[in-house]
């Protein structure tokens, strides 16, 4: 049924929710207009090598996103000490996470290596933290993932990446790109050649910049929980109860 603008149901079959934390779905809060200004894009890459295909890859989606209206940062890897060698403070880990926070969607691209995501690109991805106080660096942000094999295509690396965006609370598109045999597939200064996974990876920043737009405004809505609202009514009362003794 519906209750002005939002849809609500009954509560009397479901014994175990707090009616407190309970909030019915709102559709108006997902159907507002979504605001044009530029979509903020962080992409980050998982290669030191000099002729590094995971970065040309990514410079390549760069400019892609700008042409689709985009304002981009690609994050530089060198530099970024492994996880928990260094203090959070450490300038490089400051620079990827101010980052991370100034973004709306990200694009991760990793090589494959041994069939996994390289060391490199879990680095980085390993410096974000799920939340600093109130804050989640990556919660309710779009992420597109992309790979670079040396050999026939894989989606190892997609596939990992995929889950680590799931574990990030981030909204990962549909689409995806992976490059086989990435070696033939760029010229002597870096750029992609002509190609059906060039089309693809047209394809992917296309789709992320569309769902980024469609999301960003509502992504804080679209990430409230039951259960944090559950947590944040206990509190309440537990404050409440001390004030009262």
């Amino acid at each position: 049924m519906k209750e002005g603008n939002a849809l609500v149901g009954s509560l009397q079959d479901l014994p175990n929710i707090v009616p407190e934390a309970f909030r019915a779905i709102d559709p108006e809060r997902l159907a507002r207009h979504a605001s044009t200004r530029a979509p903020k894009i962080l992409l980050l890459y998982g290669s030191l090598r000099e002729r590094s295909y995971s970065r040309f890859l990514t410079q390549e989606a760069a400019r892609l996103l700008e042409s689709f209206g985009a304002e981009t940062r690609i994050f530089d890897p060198r530099g970024l000490p492994l996880p928990d060698a260094v203090s959070a403070d450490h300038p490089k880990v400051q620079e990827l996470r101010a980052a991370s926070i100034w973004s709306e969607g990200q694009v991760w691209c990793s090589p494959e290596r041994h069939g996994a995501i390289s060391a490199v690109m879990k680095a980085q991805i390993d410096w974000i933290p799920l939340s600093v106080g109130s804050v989640r660096p990556t919660q309710g942000r779009t992420l597109a993932v992309m790979q670079v094999s040396g050999g026939s295509q894989s989606f190892n690396a997609v596939n990992t990446l995929r889950l680590l965006g799931r574990w990030m609370r981030m909204i990962t598109i549909p689409n995806q790109s992976s490059v086989a045999k990435a070696y033939q597939e760029f010229d002597d200064a870096g750029r992609m050649k002509p190609s059906s996974y060039y089309d693809r990876v047209v394809d992917v920043m296309e789709e992320l910049v569309k769902f980024t737009l469609l999301t960003r405004d509502s992504a804080e809505y679209l990430t409230d929980r039951y259960s944090e609202r559950k947590e944040d009514v206990a509190k309440l009362e537990a404050r409440v109860n001390l004030r009262s003794i």
